[in-house]
C-alpha cells in the first residue's frame, strides 16, 4: 500500500505530461485514484478481519489480550482522579504513593521491560507477516 501510495504522485505527473487532452487526463487520473481507494479498501478490510478473527478466537489469551492491557492503561489514567482527590486534601500522603509507585516501577529491572517491549512488538511483527504471506487470518 505504501508503494502504491508514493507511485501515484509521480504517475499523475506523467499523465500530466503524456496525455494532451484534459478529459482524458481526467478520465485516467480518476482511475488512478479508483485503484489507489481500492489497494486502501483491501488493506482495511484485511486488518479489520485480522482483529475480528482474534475477538471471536476462543483462546481466551488471544482474545483478551488487547483488551487486558488497554484496561491496564486505563487503570493507571483513571488512578490520577483518586490521587488528585489525596492531593487536594493530602499532599504528604499523595506524595508518599507516588513515591511508592515510583520506586515500585524502578524497582523492576531493566531487561524485563526490554522483554516485554521485544514480546510485544515481535509479535506484532510475526502476526503483521503471517497476514502479509496469508498464514495467519
Amino acid at each position: 500500500m505504501a508503494l502504491l501510495e508514493a507511485l501515484i504522485s509521480p504517475i499523475a505527473g506523467i499523465i500530466d505530461k503524456i496525455i494532451p487532452d484534459p478529459k482524458a487526463r481526467d478520465a485516467a487520473k480518476l482511475e488512478l485514484l479508483k485503484l489507489q481507494g481500492a489497494q486502501e479498501m483491501e488493506a482495511l478490510r484485511t486488518q479489520l478481519s485480522a482483529i475480528l478473527a482474534e475477538a471471536q478466537s476462543a483462546d481466551p489469551w488471544t482474545s483478551r489480550a488487547r483488551p487486558a492491557f488497554l484496561y491496564v492503561i486505563y487503570t493507571l489514567l483513571l488512578w490520577s482522579i483518586p490521587m488528585g482527590l489525596i492531593a487536594a486534601t493530602q499532599p504528604a500522603m499523595a506524595e508518599n504513593i507516588a513515591r511508592g509507585m515510583n520506586a515500585y516501577l524502578a524497582g523492576i529491572p531493566e531487561p524485563l521491560y526490554t522483554l516485554f517491549g521485544t514480546g510485544y512488538l515481535g509479535y506484532t511483527a510475526a502476526r503483521t507477516w503471517g497476514k502479509i504471506r496469508g498464514v495467519d487470518k
